[in-house]
This record gives C-alpha cells, sequence and structure tokens, in this order.
C-alpha cells in the first residue's frame, strides 16, 4: 500500500491489498483511482486507513487458501476490511471464514466497490478533486503500465472458471484503449504491457465496430490495435516497449510477427500453451495443433530472429501418462521457448477438470514438475549463454546506492523479461545520473539460467 494523494485534514483514507494477476491489478488501481476521485485518500498501512480493501484471487485452491490468509491479516490488523475480486463470487465461504468482513463483492464490480467503502467509510469532506491534483493511482512503477483491452473469456477450459468468474469476452472500444495508453505514455510509461484473458481474441465481439482516433478509422483488432500502439511517441521522443500477454495462437497472430522485425512491437509473446501432448489437450478442451505450432515458432524466428516466445504448462493433468508427460519434453526441446513456467495440477473449484478420471498422485505430479523444470532451466541457460558478447537493449528498472568502492549497480530488463515473470538483467557501474525508465544498451558480460549480466555499452 502506497499513500499517493496530498494529505487533507478529516480525510478519509483506504488502504489496498491487491492479490492475483496483472488484471487484478488494473482493476485495483481503477478502484483506488476512482475513490481517490471522490474525496479519499490512500494509506500506506493498516493502522491509518478507515477501511481496507482486499483484491482476492480465486482461481485456484492456493489462491483462495492466500486471499483467506489476507483477509484474516487485513481484519487482525484493522477490523474494516471491504473484499472484492474473483473470489468475492464465493461471498458464503468468505463470510464463513471471516464473518466479520464489512461488504463483499465481485470480480470488476467497480461500482458496487465504491458503494461499499462510502457506506462504512463516508468522506469527511465532498471530493476534492478541484482542490487538489488527480492523477490516476499507479500500483505498479512509474515507466511500466498495464493496458488491459478486455474482459473476460469466451473459452471453455476444463481445468478453468474464469468464465464463471469475470464472463464471456467483452472487449473495450479500441479509441477508450488507445486513448488510455497515450495518457500513459504522455504520463511517463516507457513500456505498456498488454493484457486480457484472451488478447487474440480482442474485438471479436465488436469486429464491425471502427473507431477513429487521430483522424483515421482503426478497427478493433488485435493486429491494428497492436500497430497503432507500435506509432506510440515517450516525451522523450522514444518508442515505448509494447508486450503482448496471454496471446493464444490464432492464425492472425502470424501478422504481428512483421511488426515486431520492424521495431514498432517488443518482440514477445506470452503464450499460454499449457500441455503439448494432444490426449492431454483434447482433455483439457484445447486446440490440440502442437505440431503445426512448431513449424509456426520456426517462420516467426524467420521473420523476427530476437523474438522471445514465454509460456507456462501444467503437468500432472488428469490422465496425464507417462507418454504424454514424455511427449511434452520432447515437444519443448524442439520449440526452444525462451521463458517456461510450470504449475502443477491443482483441482479448481467448480472446473470440469474435477470430474475427469485417473487423477495423477501427487508424488507423480512433484517429480514431473522437477523433470520439467530441469529441462526448462536447461534450454533457458543455454539461450542467455548465447547472449554473452552481445549488445542488447534494457530498460531499467532500479538503480542501487553506491557500495563502499562507490561503485553503483542496477537492475534492468531486456526485451525477452516481463517485470515480475521473467528474468533480469543486472548491471554493474553504471552512472550516477541512470534512472529507472531509462532506455540503455547493455554489453552481455555473463549469464546464469535465468539472468545476464553486463555493463553499459561504451563504459
Amino acid at each position: 500500500m502506497t499513500d499517493t494523494a496530498t494529505s487533507i485534514p478529516d480525510q478519509k483514507k483506504v488502504g489496498m491489498v491487491s492479490l492475483g494477476c496483472p488484471k487484478a491489478l488494473v482493476d485495483s488501481e481503477r478502484i483506488l483511482t476512482r475513490l481517490r476521485a471522490d474525496g479519499y485518500a490512500m494509506s500506506p498501512d493498516y493502522a491509518g486507513a478507515d477501511v481496507v480493501l482486499v483484491n482476492t484471487c480465486g482461481f485456484l485452491d492456493s489462491a483462495k487458501e492466500e486471499s483467506l490468509a489476507a483477509i484474516g491479516e487485513a481484519i487482525a490488523e484493522n477490523g474494516r476490511v471491504i473484499v472484492t475480486g474473483c473470489m468475492g463470487e464465493e461471498a458464503d465461504a468468505i463470510r464463513a471464514a471471516h464473518p466479520q468482513v464489512l461488504a463483499v463483492t465481485g470480480a470488476h464490480q467497480y461500482e458496487q466497490v465504491v458503494e461499499a467503502v462510502h457506506t462504512y467509510a463516508p468522506p469527511s469532506q465532498g471530493p476534492f478533486i478541484d482542490l487538489i491534483p488527480q492523477p490516476d493511482i499507479k500500483l505498479t512503477p512509474r515507466h511500466y503500465s498495464y493496458l488491459k483491452i478486455s474482459e473476460g473469456c469466451n473459452h471453455s477450459c476444463s481445468f478453468c472458471i474464469i468464465p464463471d468468474l469475470r464472463g464471456k469476452l467483452a472487449s473495450r472500444r479500441v479509441d477508450a484503449v488507445l486513448r488510455e495508453a497515450e495518457k500513459l505514455v504522455a504520463a511517463g510509461t516507457r513500456e505498456l504491457l498488454v493484457i486480457s484473458q484472451d488478447t487474440s481474441a480482442y474485438g471479436v465481439d465488436i469486429r464491425h465496430e471502427e473507431r477513429d482516433w487521430k483522424g483515421h478509422p482503426v478497427r478493433a483488432h488485435m493486429t491494428d490495435l497492436a500497430r497503432e500502439l507500435g506509432h506510440l511517441k515517450t516525451p522523450q521522443g522514444d518508442t515505448p516497449w509494447v508486450r503482448l500477454h496471454y496471446v493464444y495462437p490464432y492464425p492472425h497472430v502470424d501478422a504481428v510477427i512483421p511488426l515486431m522485425a520492424e521495431g514498432l512491437l517488443t518482440p514477445y509473446l506470452d503464450i499460454p500453451f499449457q500441455h503439448a501432448s494432444p490426449s492431454v489437450l483434447k482433455r483439457m478442451k484445447r486446440p490440440a495443433n502442437e505440431a503445426k505450432v512448431l513449424e509456426r515458432l520456426k517462420g516467426w524466428r524467420e521473420i523476427c530472429p530476437e523474438i522471445a516466445v514465454r509460456s507456462s504448462f501444467v503437468v500432472g493433468f488428469p490422465g496425464e501418462t507417462e507418454d504424454d508427460f514424455r511427449y511434452l519434453l520432447d515437444w519443448l526441446e524442439e520449440a526452444q521457448l525462451d521463458r517456461v513456467g510450470a504449475f502443477r495440477f491443482e483441482p479448481v473449484e467448480g472446473a470440469q477438470a474435477n470430474a475427469l478420471p485417473d487423477p495423477v498422485p501427487e508424488e507423480i505430479k512433484e517429480e514431473r514438475y522437477a523433470r520439467i523444470m530441469e529441462v526448462t532451466e536447461r534450454i533457458s541457460a543455454a539461450k542467455l549463454a548465447a547472449k554473452v558478447g552481445s549488445t542488447i537493449p534494457v530498460i531499467i528498472d532500479e538503480v542501487g546506492e553506491p557500495d563502499e568502492d562507490g561503485d553503483i549497480g542496477a537492475t534492468g530488463r531486456s526485451q525477452a523479461d516481463a517485470p515480475e515473470i521473467d528474468g533480469a538483467v543486472y548491471l554493474r557501474n553504471v552512472p550516477g545520473s541512470l534512472a529507472s525508465g531509462d532506455f540503455v544498451d547493455v554489453t552481455v558480460e555473463d549469464a546464469d539460467a535465468h539472468d545476464l549480466f553486463g555493463v553499459i555499452a561504451g563504459s
């Protein structure tokens, strides 16, 4: 929790605990921005808050446990707690565990959350929107921002309940997305992280609707949106990085690869493959086109050799055999993905997968998880080692303090690294004028399985 508002006597303060994915973080930012416009200040701690909001995650049982623990901590530390987010759809379970909560609302129910805050912590004065500056509240560092382009999902994956929690796909108007992006970049954002439940499906629910932006029509479609985002400029005249997350590999994704080769988009795709075995994908109710994906990966790399592809995979899905798992490992060896996350299957309350036969024992899940991590770490280490001696663009996330010798270090990310989920680039002996959000060219001197180490080129 951070205090981002000017303090005014008797102004009510709201604390926020935001859990889960970046999409939930965007929800938290929107709620706090609305409350600030209504006259509230933000509290950096429990003690200073008149009410605490807990934005929960309800996707996995482990996430629900974390959410319930966070609610309990907020009650213990403050006592006045309003719950929102994905787990808010399970109000009975929340109230059974924590009957003291003041109110419970579901995912992206902004109006209900604001009404609850007004009810339990009424502002002592009228809105201060005309008295003090009211910029949007960000929960990320100033130099990067999440840009949510749609809500919900039209898929019916057997392991997922997102459509039940957040509904069917609902794309935002393209002009609204572009205005928000332009505003963020003008305010200092140098990296836009485009997010949704299914970025590739953006606009299919409003496919015939076109919006005029700066004098020309823009179709509500992933490719058109990506191209327009790539033409934005920072106040310094730089092109901000535009990073695409949650991209399902529909055929039209091929059209964004040339935009990466042109420098309009960050050469990075986050694709939720989940598995490679056709039989497992069928039980997951996901398209089983792993062979064609391998061909497309090869084609993408021919067009844009520097493209980085990240994905996540589930091991131990019901019915997954040793042959299925070996198929996945062989596929990964051939795909040579740049960044990979792996998860042990967890039942999700209400998901169709819970009724599937042949659950995988926990000890086998653990053994397969260790094996997939060994393979993916080996691939990652080799890919990063190949970068040693090269010079790459890096965005600075943090600049450290001088050590006893007066040397200053910094932490940044390459174009292959999304914040919080991928690796980092650690810089040695940087100039004191370096700041978060700066773009620099870095000569790579060393690497491990996840991170790079180097110096600013020419230093």
